[in-house]
């Protein structure tokens, strides 16, 4: 089912029916096309690293697949030259999914990461390396989390079935940028009666960029939440702003927000998953 022997990325974009023009009686008011069981994952964490490091550097990849394609929809996907560096108890930021993740069916969860210990890649040590899969039937609704232990350390993973879900797909220009600074973004979604934070970003801004696009699964008439935080260096305060978009169907919306060191433009587009 799962073609694991296939390694090519999902060719499914998010929003394939943001614009649908099949929508009974219309767009605005559709009884055509239904919110669906989805798998959103809040947050990777690096849970144990190597005894007497401080850090490490990883690379390699956690993606999922599901019954749409069941191809790789990378969450993590780090280069040996481009690794990341990380302390025990870190968060690893997520830059996938590049689709919402369907749970009409059981989902595959695969992963290959590595620490990096020199010039030499045969030197390096194995974090962790396997699959998991998880079954629309035992899948808690509340998020949770499970720990991927590898020979050289773990990985925890939160997660959860979302019920009655739509796929939203964020997009963020920083434009007009005055001075550096640094931003992070995460999302507040609402999940089995209270609202659960994915973070998105955390960098330093220095020019104008679109920070990437990024996948959520929303409860279909709930809020999502978005909150920005700036800071700049020298500067101990943070100035925290907060974009809201109710779950839709179908369409988009936009948002601004202005501030001295730079404008931060939002579009959230609302899609169903495809049958």
């Amino acid at each position: 089912m799962y073609r694991i022997a296939d390694r090519d990325e999902t060719r499914l974009e998010p929003m394939m029916l943001s614009m649908a023009t099949d929508c009974y009686p219309d767009q605005e008011t559709c009884e055509f096309h239904h919110p669906r069981r989805m798998m959103q994952i809040y947050a990777l964490k690096l849970a144990k690293i190597p005894m007497g490091v401080s850090s490490v550097q990883l690379y390699g990849y956690i993606a999922v697949r599901d019954e749409r394609d069941s191809l790789l929809n990378y969450i993590v996907n780090h280069t040996r030259d481009a690794p990341i560096t990380l302390q025990q108890g870190s968060f690893i930021e997520m830059t996938g999914p590049k689709r919402g993740i369907s749970m009409c069916c059981s989902v595959l969860i695969e992963f290959d990461m590595r620490i990096k210990k020199g010039d030499r890649e045969e030197d390096d040590l194995q974090l962790i390396d396997g699959t998991t899969d998880y079954c629309e039937l035992g899948t808690p609704w509340k998020p949770f989390t499970n720990r991927i232990n590898g020979d050289c350390g773990a990985v925890d993973i939160t997660l959860a079935l979302v019920y009655n879900a739509v796929e939203a797909t964020i997009e963020v220009l920083v434009s007009k940028v005055h001075s550096h600074f640094n931003l992070s973004l995460s999302s507040f979604v609402f999940i089995n009666k209270s609202y659960q934070e994915i973070q998105h970003f955390h960098d330093t801004i220095g020019e104008s960029c679109i920070l990437g696009r990024f996948v959520v699964a929303v409860v279909m008439d709930t809020w999502m939440h978005l909150v920005f935080k700036v800071g700049q260096n020298g500067c101990k305060s943070v100035m925290e702003r907060y974009c809201s978009f109710k779950s839709n169907i179908h369409g988009s919306v936009n948002q601004q927000i202005v501030h001295e060191v730079a404008s931060i433009s939002v579009k959230v587009t609302w899609s169903t998953l495809p049958i």
